[in-house]
């Protein structure tokens, strides 16, 4: 393995990048280009796993290894990479229909096992692929090709999800905000277990500005909440507004009413405040953007290895030829 240290240019592909021009995709790939580099990880030990949709072209531009896979069921098969070599770093990318409709049992039970993969859902609320559906995140009224008179659904809220399932690290990021989302990325990797990071991404085809009233230069302070674990959480442009837990539920005040012990303080290891606060959005609440949720806990993987190595001290290594010819067998011809 070479010692040179790795730059974005190792990371990339002989491959032509095609998504449309001024996609979200773009900048997502570019920061994760960036971010691997200096993760200290070579670069055969990573591996991009993905389903189906504009997202999902991800392996194609990543000088790793990968594998596309089909609708849905990336988690299922990063989840099989991860147990067959505990070694690799697995992650997997997916978009908001291919993970929480199809997929959405493969992705639930991949986070309630806490294996470690790291989990990139790029949440554009639509269908993009197949040109402009309503999908699971798509907000209630929204007109698509298949929805002409206005979904009658509620939206899955991603984060939400993730901490129902009680996955060991929740995180939203932005595709525009390069610095943050490079952040976000990194505490993705460093932690052990199931990291799951929504990733809000402009479709600028078929749903464009589909975040604008968060991301937009002249908004964002005030509609932007940025998580900083043991810091208050304050926002707006001045700085001047601030979250209270008042009973069971968040409410907004301003900085110079209340007394400094009220403004409430964000610790990422509290499973009830990162619920709270994976529900909260426009048109009442700043949308929370960095790490919700990160606790440690026992993975799935090293759980798996410690009992196959109990196995194989118990029983020897096993002869799979012998297995396969044992009992009752036929030959045919």
């Amino acid at each position: 393995m070479s010692t040179t240290p790795l730059t974005k240019k190792d990371f990339q592909t002989d491959q032509e990048v095609r998504w449309c021009p001024g996609c979200g995709d773009y900048a997502i790939l570019n920061a994760v280009q960036q971010v691997f580099p200096e993760l200290g990880v070579a670069r055969e030990k990573f591996v991009i796993v993905s389903g189906i949709g504009c997202s999902s072209r991800f392996p194609y531009y990543m000088n790793t290894y990968g594998f596309h896979t089909i609708h849905g069921r990336a988690p299922a098969v990063a989840t099989g990479v991860k147990l067959a070599n505990p070694e690799l770093s697995v992650w997997v990318v997916t978009g908001d229909g291919d993970a929480l409709s199809i997929g959405g049992n493969h992705l639930i039970h991949a986070m309630r096992r806490n294996i470690d993969l790291k989990i990139m859902l790029f949440n554009n609320r639509i269908y993009g692929l197949t040109k402009g559906q309503y999908s699971p995140t798509s907000e209630r009224g929204k007109k698509t090709k298949s929805s002409p008179l206005g979904t009658v659904e509620r939206p899955f809220m991603p984060a939400c999800v993730a901490v129902g399932t009680e996955c060991t690290f929740v995180a939203r990021s932005i595709d525009v905000q390069a610095p943050h989302l490079k952040s976000v990325i990194k505490r993705a990797h460093e932690h052990r277990g199931t990291a799951f990071v929504e990733i809000l991404q402009n479709c600028n085809i078929f749903n464009d500005a589909a975040w604008a009233f968060m991301t937009e230069k002249d908004v964002r302070e005030d509609q932007q909440l940025v998580l900083e674990h043991g810091k208050p959480m304050i926002f707006g442009k001045a700085k001047e507004k601030a979250l209270r837990l008042r009973g069971l539920a968040l409410e907004i005040v301003a900085v110079a009413d209340v007394p400094e012990s009220e403004v409430l303080v964000h610790d990422e290891t509290n499973r009830a405040l990162a619920f709270l606060l994976s529900q909260i959005g426009p048109p009442f609440y700043p949308t929370p953007i960095g790490v919700l949720y990160s606790v440690d806990a026992p993975t799935h993987d090293e759980g798996v290895t410690a009992q196959l190595d109990e196995a194989i001290e118990k029983q020897g290594p096993g002869d799979l030829a012998a297995l396969l010819n044992s009992g009752d067998t036929w030959v045919v011809k």
